[in-house]
């Protein structure tokens, strides 16, 4: 089945049919070459579809990176004379279609012989993923019950939100839609602390996310519905694509700093004409270009700007625009189809959070996660299996182990903490200052308060562990409240040799249905690219349609009632009506299924 698009070039599936197939040449590519800015995981997921599926020869792609290494926010290293640092994690669930479909090609690192989709697969087949302690309260006691605790007027309150027409939600703030009682909930705090929610953020994009992954409500209260890589997402995800890409004769050139792009534009087409660019010794690396030079732009970044802070300094807070958001802000004054850059990257205040890789280098602190998560951090099993929120928290800290060592080299007494808060401008609990002014060793005790560890022995298991914090000024400019337009579609109208990748560029689905701040957003804007620029003739799939599935629709409203039957707005006549109609069909088999009768 082929599905309507905005883009009459670009089309969708639903069934395996247009993607199981081995896509022909298109007509064309051995004249064509192409251009990436940025090396993160949108742009190298582009150039592996333009291999595979394009078939372009690797030597005539390039990559213009301003860092000196690839990934973008996919990081994860030792950073001497700080420590081991990840400014965040990446979770996926069961339907990340474009990932998984451009995974099953890339070769593992681990064994040649399976597929970084086979790698990550049977990792979580062997490992399933769950917690056994969502929220604490009163430092480390256990305060969520397993469930969303919500009423059904607040469970009405969702689901209306799941069914309003998109355009009524353009530029509107959730707090502008959720009456107090839902924002105070245990469902929005575990949902606020797993996605980086906040109260101001995009009401539409809460409504996208509910509608993309209706089908894992069951799994929220329990993390079980998340699946994680075996190591860090620079070793499990980037290092094998990147290992592909030079492999085919990819060029990587670093230090290359990308300030513009021009275009030449007329009524009914645009082309990109020039790459500005400079290395970091200012000198010019612009490169002219032809209809037959394709660049893929990746415009605007969550990471840009991000300081790093070590055991005795702070992590800096920036409101500066440089980089990606300098690149956009410059092309965007081109075209009105060029986006508004300013919409999501200029209120850093509503953008920002921080985070802190926190090391604990023997076990007088494992001593105390164990009592929380009833698993031991050692072992290279889940820990955690998602985040733990210490709802009491002044700053709504929340804290995650990975499975350990989740750095290949990492000693094996280390275990590596992820933390970070929501809320960096107020004061902690135990540290009265700002998150955002803390040192690492300020926030590892903070964490370790919450944790519960008695406060005459902070100080001291403080000095076991080693942290460096992030300040992430944008990590959070993809939820800002938006309305279309606003994101550029991945290729504008027009568009001839070029396309915007990334967080920050709109699908060209019909309906606009996938969800940002998703690694399965940034590959999917990459293969829409691909296929439309190049011509591939395969179909893009649709995101996965639980939204419209009944099954998911009911599981999910009984889900979010705590598995009680709904409050059906019916009078006790019209109740037996009804049960007289659909007695002895499937209709009643379902509902009672799903415990909605």
């Amino acid at each position: 089945m082929e599905l309507k698009t905005h883009d009459k070039r670009l089309k969708l599936t639903n069934g395996d049919f247009q993607r199981l197939v081995k896509a022909r040449k298109p007509e064309g590519i051995e004249e064509k070459s192409a251009y990436l800015i940025g090396t993160g995981i949108a742009s190298l997921t582009a150039a592996c579809f333009l291999i595979r599926d394009a078939h372009m020869e690797g030597n005539k792609i390039t990559f213009l990176e301003q860092l000196d290494i690839p990934g973008g926010s996919l990081d994860g290293k030792y950073m001497d004379t700080r420590g081991y640092v990840a400014r965040g994690g990446r979770e996926t669930g069961a339907h990340f279609e474009c990932l998984w479909d451009i995974w099953s090609s890339i070769p593992s690192l681990e064994n040649p012989e399976m597929s970084v989709l086979d790698d990550y697969f049977y990792t979580n087949y062997d490992d399933p993923n769950y917690s056994n302690c969502r929220i604490t309260h009163k430092q480390g006691e256990r305060y969520d019950d397993g469930k969303f605790n919500l009423t059904q007027k607040q469970v009405k309150e969702i689901a209306d939100l799941c069914m309003t027409k998109d355009e009524l939600l353009e530029d509107k703030a959730i707090e502008d839609i959720f009456s107090d009682g839902l924002l105070n909930s245990d469902f929005w705090t575990l949902w606020r602390t797993m996605f980086a929610f906040e109260n101001w953020h995009s009401a539409l994009e809460m409504k996208l996310y509910l509608n993309r992954f209706i089908h894992h409500v069951g799994g929220l209260t329990d993390l079980s519905a998340l699946r994680f890589t075996r190591y860090d997402q620079y070793n499990s995800i980037v290092k094998p694509m990147v290992k592909y890409l030079e492999d085919h004769g990819c060029k990587f050139q670093y230090d290359t700093r990308v300030t513009d792009v021009d275009f030449d534009i007329s009524e009914n087409k645009k082309v990109a004409t020039k790459i500005i660019a400079e290395d970091k010794n200012g000198n010019d690396k612009s490169i002219d270009l032809t209809e037959n030079d394709l660049v893929f732009i990746t415009n605007g970044s969550m990471t840009e700007n991000s300081s790093y802070g070590d055991d005795n300094t702070p992590a800096e807070l920036s409101d500066e625009q440089t980089g990606c958001w300098e690149m956009w802000k410059n092309i965007a004054k081109k075209s009105d189809d060029f986006g508004k850059p300013e919409v999501f990257c200029s209120d850093v205040e509503k953008s920002n959070w921080e985070s802190c890789t926190v090391t604990c280098h023997d076990e007088s602190v494992p001593k105390y996660i164990e009592k929380i998560t009833k698993r031991s951090p050692y072992g290279g099993k889940t820990v955690t299996g998602g985040i733990v929120t210490c709802v009491d928290s002044s700053w709504l800290m929340s804290w995650t182990i990975n499975r350990q060592g989740q750095y290949p080299e990492q000693p094996e007494n280390d275990v590596c903490v992820w933390v970070y808060g929501l809320f960096t401008d107020v004061e902690g609990d135990y540290i009265k200052k700002k998150m955002r002014d803390c040192t690492g060793k300020e926030i590892t005790k903070e964490w370790l308060y919450h944790l519960g560890v008695p406060v005459n022995e902070i100080d001291a298991l403080a000095e076991t562990c080693s942290a460096v914090p992030v300040m992430m000024p944008y990590i959070t400019s993809q939820f800002m409240p938006r309305k279309f337009g606003d994101r550029p579609l991945v290729v504008p109208k027009g568009g001839v040799n070029f396309a915007f990748l990334g967080q920050f560029a709109e699908t060209l689905d019909d309906p606009g249905r996938d969800t940002v701040f998703t690694t399965e957003y940034s590959g999917r804007t990459a293969m829409e690219a691909v296929y439309v620029l190049c011509g591939v003739e395969k179909a893009v799939p649709e995101v996965y349609a639980s939204r419209y599935d009944l099954r998911y629709l009911l599981n999910g409203m009984v889900a979010l009632s705590d598995g009680k039957k709904p409050e059906l707005p019916l009078s006790p006549l019209q109740k037996m009506k009804v049960a007289k109609l659909i007695k002895g069909t499937d209709v009643e088999e379902m509902l009672k299924e799903f415990n909605i009768i």
